[in-house]
């Protein structure tokens, strides 16, 4: 039997069915700057032009023998689509992530306009799948989209929707049901655009937080919704920081997967979940990456994540783009080689 292509492991992966190896991909961005200099571009660059995101991602994956790729890169996109103006550090040599400078400042302000689609970078951003889809038919591609909740935080200040969780609920809620409309808008384009998964980053919403009962009434109705529309695409609910007591309330949102940062005991979510739910996680990809010094040590993580009863490796957030080809290397080695074992949910062929 002839070698699965990256396409073909996560597809056979999010449908449980048996795969060679465990495949390396992420929900979350995986772009590294040895793909940007051997473009011979510059970090800035990569997030205003369709076709340096689309090689950017493919050159990424190539690399370092990924099976998936996943865009955009940063969480400033849809804000900036609806109007909030954008930070793009042109001139900086360094990483820098686009950021978003004018958030509305009262709920009475905000106004999310009908054509936000059109707006922005996103039409840029549909180029960029589109090139992918032609240029890389055998890599697993993903788009990731913010949660209601962590999107309502990049268009408004936080602490203010904070307080008026408690001093305008009413208001509030109305709010975040539109944060939720988009995000299902988002999810429903992305279907159409033929994307092979969908996550859906809630990033802000840990226990770290909000606590177990403000997220079973504030953030799990409205993410069940969002995992209700996606209809015909697997999708991931990732929530990063302490997520072990709302564990349970992820997955009756009703996605595909979970996933989950390094603060999850994920061999305990494992026994609280069973051995048939897709669980993706845990390793801090900028420690792991960025900061290790010795490869086996990078190994060791990677190792334990699977021991730890993963179905998935996944780095709890983006992979900081400076990581060290040594480290990139160990990790995507020691997936494919260590994760020839069958996990809970997939079997091996």
């Amino acid at each position: 039997m002839s070698e699965l292509t990256g396409k073909q492991r996560v597809q056979k992966l999010f449908k449980r069915e048996p795969i060679d190896t465990m495949p390396c991909f992420s929900g979350q961005g995986a772009v590294v700057v040895q793909a940007i200099e051997k473009m011979g571009t510059q970090f800035a660059k990569i997030h205003t032009d369709a076709n340096l995101m689309a090689q950017s991602a493919i050159t990424s994956a190539r690399l370092f023998n990924m099976d998936g790729v996943v865009i955009p890169y940063d969480m400033a996109v849809v804000a900036e689509a609806m109007g909030r103006g954008i930070s793009l550090y042109e001139n900086a040599e360094g990483i820098i992530y686009p950021t978003v400078p004018n958030k509305w400042k009262t709920l009475g302000e905000i106004d999310i306009p009908k054509d936000y689609m059109s707006q922005g970078r996103l039409p840029m951003v549909d180029e960029a799948f589109k090139i992918i889809k032609e240029q890389a038919p055998d890599l697993a591609l993903g788009a990731w989209v913010l949660g209601p909740f962590t999107l309502a935080g990049q268009i408004m200040e936080l602490d203010i929707l904070l307080k008026g969780l408690k001093k305008n609920k009413d208001q509030t809620a109305a709010f975040l049901e539109q944060v939720t409309q988009v995000t299902i808008d988002m999810c429903r384009h992305y279907q159409e655009l033929g994307v092979d998964f969908i996550s859906v980053r809630e990033m802000g919403s840990g226990t770290d937080l909000l606590s177990p009962r403000m997220w079973k009434t504030l953030i799990g109705p409205n993410l069940t919704k969002v995992f209700d529309s996606i209809t015909d695409t697997p999708s991931v609910n990732h929530i990063c920081g302490s997520t072990d007591m709302i564990i349970e309330m992820m997955h009756e949102c009703g996605a595909t997967a979970l996933s989950v940062d390094q603060k999850n005991n994920v061999a305990e979510t494992r026994k609280k979940l069973g051995n048939d739910v897709l669980l993706f996680g845990n390793f801090d990809p900028y420690n792991t990456l960025t900061q290790l010094e010795d490869v086996t040590q990078v190994e060791a993580v990677i190792k334990k994540c699977i021991d730890d009863c993963v179905d998935a490796v996944w780095p709890g957030c983006d992979i900081w783009p400076d990581v060290k080809k040594e480290n990139m290397e160990a990790y995507v080695r020691t997936v494919k080689e260590y994760g020839k074992k069958a996990s809970p949910a997939i079997g091996r062929i």
